[in-house]
């Protein structure tokens, strides 16, 4: 047995390679990946989301690889409707409030503009998740005394008491939203979206005003 997983360890490897091509920086963790994604329990099949009609927009939809960000897209949607079932009865109202909160949970007091850049927020945005945050007493405001131009923000002892009252619901939809994947699946997807987390985070802080076409620009020459 330990021979036939090692053959096929060797001729995963090759295919890998093969894929990769020679100049391929790649590391074990890609390997990994490759490797689970494809084992013959692997299921590449999508569920059908468009019609029959126009299948050159499905065509098109393949060729630009469309459906990990349709798939992202949905998860997104699907968690945020576990997340409104978890905040059904608490004062916290919206996954947003629930993530401002718990970042300000675990420091003693952020600048709106510090907290708003740590959930990847347009400004506008943010400034309303706080305003009702304030409003409803579960954080306050006070002046920066390093910097009179800034303002901090910081949890109070009802937003804390709101936090920990969610917190096991909020559990449940963390298992709800990994579903049917088995703990190697769960490592897998974790470490593919903290990589991509390192790279969009890096054009958001670095590069949030350039063009679409500028942003892909950056993808081919790295």
């Amino acid at each position: 047995m330990q021979k036939k997983i090692l053959i096929e360890l060797i001729e995963l490897l090759e295919s890998y390679e093969t894929t990769q091509g020679a100049h391929s920086k790649s590391n074990l963790s890609d390997f990994l990946v490759y490797a689970q994604l494809n084992s013959a329990s692997h299921n590449d099949d999508m569920r059908q989301i468009g019609g029959d009609r126009e299948e050159t927009l499905n065509q098109s939809r393949q060729d630009a690889n469309a459906d990990p960000s349709i798939l992202i897209t949905l998860m997104y949607r699907y968690a945020k409707n576990y997340i409104k079932k978890a905040l059904a009865n608490s004062v916290i109202q919206t996954a947003d409030e629930f993530a401002f909160l718990i970042t300000l949970m675990t420091h003693d007091s952020l600048t709106k503009t510090e907290l708003i850049t740590t959930q990847v927020m347009e400004k506008t945005s943010g400034i309303e998740v706080i305003k009702r945050l304030v409003a409803q007493g579960l954080i306050h405001e006070f002046a920066d005394t390093q910097d009179k131009r800034s303002v901090r923000v910081q949890v109070t002892e009802k937003g804390k008491i709101a936090i920990y009252e969610v917190l096991p619901d909020m559990s449940s939809v963390s298992k709800l939203v990994l579903g049917n994947l088995n703990i190697m699946e769960t490592k897998i997807l974790s470490s593919l979206l903290k990589k991509l987390d390192f790279f969009h985070h890096d054009l958001f802080m670095h590069n949030r005003q350039d063009t679409l076409a500028d942003l892909l620009q950056k993808i081919e020459t790295s």
